[in-house]
């Protein structure tokens, strides 16, 4: 049984579990009902199997219900509809048969994946039989009367019938996607679910007017300012730098949307928004530990550096959240820009990945073309800056570069190493010292030796999968997380590393200690591909 340990679970003051890809097994059991104060429970694929108890109808905090990918069977209950503050059911992939509670309808922004299961659709309710009008006579209120009771039958028949017609017609048009929202108002309020909308006022007042002493950051999307509310929480305001173009109004607040539907320990939650004729701004919760770029090269002398065991829980959960958005948000989410800069830590130092989403939020107007090519010169994959197309496999190379980063404590562009007549790109730079074996350069100088070597190579190793030239060499991130995690890595690298020989005919003999490194691979690339546009 899923938690049967516990055996007192009211006395638990728990507000998240993500225990999503954690190779659980056993059955939800009833008294998880009794975490009153939880808003996320996330156990996405695993292998719990049984039926969902109806006593998680208590959660009345509950958020997010993410039971996708496990192995349910049975009803779902009709409790859940008690969960008024419910954004997110995910209960796909599942074997759950029965019909969809009809008291769902009435949870407010209620979006809902049921794809590959066994449910019925609930039947349609019939249209209220038509009263003949009785002729006009000198009793108007009483007519009056029958036609406003009318109709409000007709508007309950209609409002309790909506999601019912709302699933056959899904079903039909597309039979694997059973994806609906209930219910389907046209108010942005309620697309935009839980997110509060500030009033620029607000968010003026709590930036001081968006003053330059509390700017954090500044990036290719605009400035970011500390806050703090009026019920004295602070917060990070991102104010969007580039105008709203008519007709945008909709498709940023769909993006803004669909932003806020990752939710995943390692991603940087979205609180809210404010747009107006001249403004569009973002609000998230404040980092107290600032980004990883900030902590490697920018922090105070007093300030001890990042330590080597926090830069690999840094590696891991910014791996995790990207895996996230790539493998399980639908539609997928590609970043565009990860690097160290947009890597942040909360107190704990655990790593949550910032500015996902904003690409494509920045770029909805572009209608003409696939995309706009944005990111950060040494991270952007070079398929990307030929084609302007990316992917998936995009975010891997910046991955990889930002590893590189975590290791060294260098930016990945840095014009400073050409007075050592080194190589400007740090992933450059990187292969040309393994070449040599000079770990004492290649390792941040902060740690002062205070690392494992053999957990340095992994590392790099991982990097350097993740920086292939050929994107579909690349590693999905899903595959990164369990080579951090220590399954597959020899595998995966001795793998490569016959490959490299093989293309290469590169001779181990005059490295006889470096059969793990590689050489630059970047041979095999045409010059225009090397020295596009950057």
């Amino acid at each position: 049984m899923l938690w049967g340990s516990f055996t007192n679970f009211s006395s638990i003051y728990l507000t998240c579990s993500d225990l999503g890809n954690a190779n659980l097994s056993g059955q939800l059991v009833p008294q998880l009902g009794q975490l009153q104060f939880l808003q996320y429970l996330e156990l996405y694929s695993n292998n719990i199997n049984g039926k969902i108890p109806f006593e998680l109808g208590n959660l009345t905090n509950l958020v997010s219900l993410d039971l996708y990918l496990n192995k349910l069977t049975g009803p779902i209950p009709d409790t859940l509809g008690k969960l008024q503050k419910l954004r997110f059911l995910r209960l796909n992939n599942n074997s759950l048969s029965g019909t969809i509670p009809m008291s769902l309808t009435t949870v407010t922004s209620l979006q809902v994946l049921f794809a590959n299961n066994l449910l019925d659709i609930p039947p349609a309710a019939p249209p209220p039989p038509i009263t003949p009008t009785p002729p006009s006579s000198p009793g108007v209120g009483n007519s009056a009367t029958g036609a406003i009771a009318g109709g409000v039958a007709a508007g309950a028949a209609l409002l309790f019938a909506a999601p019912a017609i709302l699933l056959a017609w899904w079903r039909r048009r597309k039979p694997q996607d059973h994806f609906f929202d209930v219910p389907a108002e046209e108010d942005p309020e309620v697309h935009l679910g839980q997110l509060k909308r500030f009033s620029l006022r607000e968010l003026q007042v709590a930036t001081d007017n968006f003053s330059n002493k509390n700017i954090l950051g500044r990036g290719g999307f605009g400035k970011v300012y500390k806050g703090r509310l009026a019920d004295g929480s602070l917060v990070a305001v991102k104010r969007l730098k580039e105008e709203r173009t008519q007709g945008g109004e909709l498709q940023f607040q769909t993006e803004v949307e669909m932003i806020s539907m990752a939710v995943h320990r390692n991603l940087l939650r979205l609180w809210g928004f404010c747009m107006t004729a001249t403004e569009r701004l973002l609000v998230y919760p404040y980092m107290a530990n600032g980004s990883v770029a900030s902590c490697l090269r920018e922090r105070p002398e007093s300030d001890p550096p990042l330590a080597w065991p926090i830069r690999k829980t840094i590696a891991l959960g910014s791996a995790r959240g990207l895996a996230y958005l790539h493998d399980h948000c639908d539609p997928k989410i590609i970043h565009r820009d990860v690097k160290a800069a947009n890597i942040l830590l909360d107190e704990e130092y655990e790593a949550v990945v910032g500015d996902f989403g904003l690409a494509k939020l920045m770029d909805y107007k572009d209608t003409h073309v696939t995309t706009a090519v944005r990111g950060t010169i040494g991270h952007i994959a070079p398929e990307y800056l030929s084609t302007g197309k990316s992917s998936e496999k995009t975010d891997v190379f910046g991955y990889g570069v930002m590893l590189l980063e975590l290791i060294t404590g260098q930016r990945a562009f840095d014009l400073a190493r050409l007075a050592n007549d080194d190589d400007v790109m740090l992933l450059d730079w990187v292969k040309g010292l393994l070449k040599d074996e000079r770990y004492e350069t290649l390792v941040d100088a902060d740690l002062q030796g205070n690392y494992n070597e053999e957990e340095v190579k992994q590392l790099i190793q991982v990097a350097l999968l993740c920086t292939q030239i050929s994107p579909m060499e690349r590693p999905k991130m899903s595959e990164v997380v369990r080579m951090l995690e220590g399954d597959g890595l020899a595998e995966r690298w001795e793998e490569w590393q016959k490959e490299e020989m093989f293309r290469q005919d590169y001779n181990h003999a005059h490295h006889p200690h470096t059969d793990w490194i590689i050489a630059d691979s970047t041979y095999n690339l045409r010059p225009d591909e090397l020295s596009g546009p950057r």
